[in-house]
């Protein structure tokens, strides 16, 4: 694990014949890569794409000159998505971009040899459960919309999943990453059979999407579309991500993530100690958009000046930072400065000697610094070194002494009765409000005053379950509550920033439409 360890940013590819209606099927442009399930397109009409299948533009060794221009450490690419299409030459079904397409070149045995000849690590994703097109391959909900999707689970397993896991495996030279998803139908018993395949590599890194098992863990945890707002403690983490609303090529969908708010993400994963695995998806022509071109080649542009404060690195010691980041290597510790002071004063909420401070982008910067009563205070240059994120160094002489979060220590209450999986930094137990209610109350209670200037929280549900919850934290400030900070959330969690008040007893309001509201962990940071 330790090269994924230090690697900490991929290029995630999701490319197939779902490229070739680019999003658009009738009057409805929204689709992505669940196009055959989402419109219920038969069989028949779907293989259709693949005699449209030609994309004369690809090249394999310009994509992975520009994962390397983006400063991309390892490629993941679809070796075959829940269209049940395989872009690489299977002898287990014909359905495959060489035999039923008129490009008639195995795609993934291309992008292994350019992996190769420029010393990037390879990583295949493969849908081993759900297959649309291939008899007894399961579907989302367990939907039918064509007879000849009728089929054995086993049956499908053993004549398609795990002869194709196989091939992959064995015919393109070292595959670093096996990148499963949604185990849908199948027992433990068909996922074993497939893990032992896997286990045949001892040097393969599977994921956790295999399926529920003993052995069937994976070595690493997969957060979609959402940043855990407190990382994953004690795992191995990666957020996949798409640069805007669809994983597959969408010709309509601009809602594209800026340079900005992509280097800011690996920023903030990194210093939690996760990966990103930020996804393109190529036309059918095989152009990789080249929005996609230009903001990668802008975050690499950033890495190759400040990359020695992401690759190798570990979490911050930091439980919250206002103005951006930490990471950290050794006795250096890199600070990510998103919001540059305008009164020219960083304050850092460390205790402990530090030797020197200077600029990562001028080593021959060096920054003045003097003690304080909650730290360390930096003093900045007028202007800051990067528009997106302008990195610090300080170079320490023993280990960084760190305030505790000051939650930790407080009283949790709802209705009246303590609720301590709250602050007991135990993500994975759910705390939900009483059957029926859609409006719940917990309190916080701190042995004496502190003074509070962020939240966190973490709730149970996924990106795509589509759930809110809107909030209001308030502070009991003489006889009156008032409210510190407020808003809605996407349903993964939520960290925000506000004034810092002080006060000893805090509530957090939360109210939600659809179900009970429920929380995993809720912080509050000085």
């Amino acid at each position: 694990m330790q090269w994924w360890k230090d690697a900490k940013f991929g290029m995630f590819i999701h490319w197939g014949i779902y490229s070739v209606p680019a999003g658009q099927w009738g009057d409805y442009t929204g689709y992505g890569e669940w196009i055959m399930l989402e419109a219920s397109i038969q069989r028949a009409t779907y293989a259709g794409f693949a005699k449209r299948f030609n994309p004369s533009k690809f090249d394999a060794e310009e994509w992975v000159r520009l994962a390397k221009a983006a400063g991309q450490k390892y490629i993941v690419i679809t070796a075959k998505h829940h269209d049940g299409f395989a872009m690489f030459d299977s002898k287990a079904s014909d359905y495959n971009v060489v035999k039923a397409t008129p490009f008639k070149r195995d795609v993934i045995a291309e992008i292994a040899a350019a992996c190769r000849k420029y010393d990037m690590k390879l990583g295949l994703y493969y849908s081993q459960a759900q297959d649309w097109y291939h008899p007894g391959g399961a579907r989302y909900g367990d939907l039918l919309w064509d007879i000849g999707q009728q089929g054995d689970t086993m049956e499908y397993v053993k004549t398609v999943a795990l002869p194709q896991v196989k091939e992959i495996l064995s015919q393109y030279g070292d595959i670093a990453i096996l990148w499963w998803d949604t185990p849908l139908n199948l027992t433990t018993e068909m996922c074993e059979m497939l893990y032992d395949v896997a286990s045949q590599y001892p040097n393969l890194i599977l994921n956790n999407r295999l399926g529920s098992g003993p052995k069937l863990g994976g070595d690493i945890e997969t957060p979609e579309q959402a940043v855990p707002a407190t990382g994953l403690k004690g795992k191995n983490w990666e957020v996949c991500m798409t640069m805007n609303e669809h994983w597959g090529y969408n010709a309509f969908d601009e809602q594209w993530k800026s340079t900005r708010e992509l280097l800011h993400m690996l920023i903030d994963i990194v210093s939690k100690g996760g990966n990103f695995l930020l996804n393109v998806g190529p036309t059918s022509e095989g152009v990789i958009p080249p929005v996609c071109q230009n903001t990668l080649r802008e975050m690499g542009e950033w890495l190759d000046i400040n990359g020695e404060a992401i690759y190798g690195t570990t979490a911050s010691p930091f439980p919250h930072l206002s103005w951006g980041r930490a990471t950290r290597k050794g006795q250096k510790l890199y600070l990510h400065v998103f919001d540059w002071k305008s009164d020219g004063k960083l304050e850092l909420p460390l205790k402990g000697g530090v030797r020197d401070a200077y600029l990562l982008a001028d080593k021959n910067h060096h920054l003045k610094m003097k003690a304080t009563r909650d730290g360390l205070e930096i003093s900045l240059p007028a202007y800051a070194p990067d528009r997106n994120a302008s990195v610090i160094v300080l170079d320490l002489t023993g280990e960084p002494v760190v305030d505790e979060i000051p939650s930790l220590h407080a009283v949790m209450k709802v209705d009246g009765e303590v609720v301590s999986l709250l602050n007991d930094e135990d993500n994975s137990a759910v705390w939900k409000a009483r059957d029926e209610e859609r409006e719940a109350t917990v309190y916080v209670e701190f042995p004496k005053e502190e003074r509070i200037s962020a939240l966190s929280f973490i709730e149970p549900w996924e990106h795509w379950s589509n759930r809110s919850q809107e909030y209001d934290l308030q502070y009991l400030n003489g006889s009156k509550w008032v409210s510190a900070c407020s808003g809605k959330t996407d349903g993964t969690g939520i960290t925000v920033d506000f004034k810092g008040v002080r006060a000893s007893r805090f509530r957090l309001i939360l109210k939600n439409a659809d179900t009970e509201p429920s929380l995993k962990e809720l912080i509050l940071y000085r």
